[in-house]
């Protein structure tokens, strides 16, 4: 077993543009910010994002980094849609599949098992359908006969995610009150990077909380990256809640100024920014 630890610009480094890049969390709750920072100091371009979107989305479309969007929502939480988002979405900026919630699960869920598609009742008889051409259904061989949307494998061939505690190893832990699908998108990529609030012992991680908290397994995992407050301006419970302030500073920040201050150094840049603004 190998030390996995490295930093967020090493996890950047082995990601090029083209990719399809897989982003955990869960709109505004515990996103891999700091590996999204990193990702934006990039030259990094023409992305594929496929994402549970938060500002996550909301930035690298604002920086015109995505070709493609794959998405149940857009969302901010306590501000119902990524303003960012939606300004880049307006103006064409990049290819939009939208799927309801339980069909981007079914496509996490089929890429993990390496199946090519799942089927799934979610989106009959709605206009996902319609707006996703390309979406096919296939009919069940049994005697029901019924039929199903046939949600393809949301193969990526990287993912970013962000948990409370991770070890060298790779084993991934959540301390808040929802896993999300951060497991799932490991599974499905080719390779995934952890960032972590905090880099503990393996023996740790059982201490603070049960044997069911190990959500992110090593063998799923390439890369360990210690991140202190790695999914601010997100929350990470119960490390920090989100900050709401800046996050509104955010929404009603035109892009070009918000990443000027906020985006235009490395993390203690950040981490300076963000205290001179509170």
């Amino acid at each position: 077993m190998s030390d996995k630890t490295m930093t967020a610009e090493e996890v950047v480094s082995r990601l090029e543009s083209g990719m399809t890049l897989g982003i955990g969390g869960w709109g505004s709750r515990r996103k891999p910010m700091a590996l999204v920072r990193a990702l934006l100091r990039s030259g990094i371009t023409d992305l594929t994002v496929v994402s549970y979107g938060g500002p996550d989305v909301g930035m690298l479309a604002a920086a015109g980094r995505i070709r493609k969007l794959v998405a149940a929502f857009v969302t901010l939480d306590s501000i119902p849609l990524e303003p960012h988002y939606r300004a880049a979405r307006e103006r064409g900026a990049f290819e939009l599949m939208e799927v309801d919630e339980a069909m981007f699960l079914a496509g996490l869920r089929a890429a993990s098992h390496r199946l090519p598609f799942l089927p799934i009742r979610a989106g009959l008889g709605s206009d996902v359908l319609r707006v996703n051409p390309a979406l096919r259904t296939v009919t069940s061989p049994y005697e029901d006969g019924e039929t199903f949307v046939a949600m393809p494998a949301l193969r990526l061939d990287a993912a970013l995610v962000h948990v409370n505690r991770a070890d060298r190893l790779g084993n991934g832990q959540y301390l808040g009150p929802d896993p999300y699908f951060d497991d799932l998108f490991c599974e499905a990529a080719d390779a995934a990077y952890l960032s972590c609030e905090r880099v503990v012992d393996t023996a740790e991680l059982t201490k603070e909380a049960a044997p069911q908290t190990l959500l992110v397994k090593r063998h799923t995992v390439t890369g360990v990256v210690e991140a202190p407050n790695g999914a601010h301006f997100t929350s990470c419970v119960p490390d920090y809640g989100r900050d709401e302030a800046l996050q509104k500073t955010y929404a009603t920040t035109p892009w070009p100024e918000f990443a000027a201050r906020y985006l235009a150094g490395d993390e203690q840049a950040y981490r300076s920014a963000v205290r001179e603004g509170s």
